[in-house]
């Protein structure tokens, strides 16, 4: 970098900026995603949107790439970038709920953390995703999904408006009755147009307290319990979401059916009494628990520095067939890796919205499925994502329309894939209007 327009830069920017040589790059510069090494020019943390937009005009006036971190969790590593300047919105957390409203303002560097404890403070709840240390924006400009989507949609349906600063180094504000278009497409396809600076929420009461946990068998009675699995899906409740796994516990391949109810104890006691009947079971850890406390459940075992690869698909239906495949896939994952299968129910609140009234798509979907892997050693890597990509190989006859954006590993991916085609064509029009020359392409890219 010109050590003049640095210092330049330095004299305007109220924030924080981290360069190559400074004690703190290394952590600065690092990402969720352990298989992620790059190395920024400048990682500058605005205190303010007016630092936002500041990082923006210098980027454009010194031609630099421009990557975008909230949460750091983008699983191709769009969060940063070679040789360019990473905005990073660490400075610029926590989220403030208005109890009589029922609405949350969420920063844009706020953590999903930040939202659920400050709306749970009131008896409030945004449905958002599942790991607390994932960032709130990346997480709801690709959609949001979640444990509370049959019950109150994804965190998009949710979304009131965005204030985010543009290509040009604008302050915009995007509501359904504010640049409603714009809105539309920050919906499901919004890391494309801006830097998010705030976010405002509706809320829901919820008390906090849910049942929650599993039933684990030996994966040969895999095709019973997906059977029970896909009519529980069927006739429970919205208060209930459930998923689908196959996995390892204590190095043994194991299918199991993990439950979240945010009903009554005795409703959840009554929805699950024929799943927890099927048996004996493995294990079954299903137990009421406080809504805060399961949300950083995964925190752990998806904390930051593993290597993480995974390929995804909307289903929908989950037939013998299907699970027999899954059932086989496993029997080839790569050893000493954390490879799994998992499926998690849609329907009710989350397909209640027409598919067009969002970009994001695959609101008929039944289930969400996603073939995953996880490990340290580096020497695997090209063995966990080659099995990823066949067992989605091997499921891509099965699935439906559309793709959840936060789910593409790779960057390049065609965007017609993930949104179909007249959703792309509509994207690309909004692009030509707030970012014709495609500053923000540090994302699953939409060319003007």
């Amino acid at each position: 970098m010109n050590a003049k327009a640095v210092r330049a830069l330095a004299e305007t920017f109220a924030g924080e900026l981290v360069l190559p040589g400074d004690a703190d790059y290394d952590s600065a510069r690092a990402v969720w995603n352990g298989m992620i090494d790059r190395r920024p020019a400048i990682v500058a943390r605005p205190a303010a949107a007016d630092d936002v937009a500041t990082a923006v005009r210098f980027a454009r006036e010194n031609d630099l790439p421009l990557a975008v971190k909230s949460g750091g969790h983008s699983i191709p590593g769009l969060s940063t970038c070679d040789d360019g300047i990473v905005i990073d919105l660490s400075l610029m957390r926590g989220a403030r709920v208005d109890a009589e409203r029922r609405t949350a303002d969420a920063h844009g560097g706020a953590l999903l953390g930040e939202l659920d404890d400050a709306a749970q403070a009131v008896g409030l709840v945004c449905p958002v995703g599942v790991v607390s240390h994932t960032g709130v924006a990346g997480l709801t400009l690709g959609g949001g999904m979640g444990r509370l989507q049959r019950k109150f949609g994804l965190t998009i349906d949710n979304l009131l408006s965005v204030e985010l600063v543009t290509a040009d180094g604008r302050f915009v504000r995007a509501s359904d009755d504010e640049n409603a278009e714009l809105f539309w497409g920050l919906r499901g396809a919004g890391a494309n147009f801006g830097v998010a600076t705030s976010f405002r929420f509706r809320l829901h009461p919820m008390d906090g307290a849910v049942t929650f946990g599993s039933v684990v068998h030996p994966i040969e009675r895999a095709r019973e319990l997906a059977q029970l699995y896909g009519e529980l899906t069927e006739t429970g409740p919205d208060d209930l979401w459930a998923s689908f796994i196959l996995g390892t516990d204590g190095g043994r391949p194991v299918a199991s059916v993990g439950v979240f109810h945010c009903g009554s104890i005795d409703a959840a006691e009554r929805d699950l009494a024929h799943l927890r009947s099927f048996g004996p079971p493995i294990t079954d850890s299903i137990a009421p628990k406080s809504y805060l406390e399961v949300q950083r459940m995964n925190d752990e075992p998806q904390g930051w520095g593993h290597r993480f690869y995974m390929k995804s698909g909307f289903l929908p239906a989950f037939p013998d067939k299907l699970v027999d495949l899954c059932v086989e896939a496993m029997s080839r994952a790569p050893d000493e890796t954390e490879c799994g299968v998992y499926l998690w129910s849609c329907g009710r609140a989350y397909s209640a919205v027409p598919d067009e009234a969002t970009a994001f798509s695959g609101r008929d979907a039944l289930f969400w499925f996603e073939a995953e892997a996880q490990w340290d050693d580096a020497a695997q890597d090209e063995a966990c994502k080659a099995w990823t990509r066949t067992t989605m190989d091997q499921v891509q006859p099965f699935t439906s329309a559309g793709r959840y954006v936060n789910d593409v590993a790779e960057a390049g991916e065609d965007v017609a894939s993930i949104y179909g085609d007249a959703k792309s064509e509509r994207l690309v029009a909004l692009k030509r209007v707030w970012d014709p020359d495609n500053v923000f392409r540090l994302n699953q890219n939409i060319r003007p």
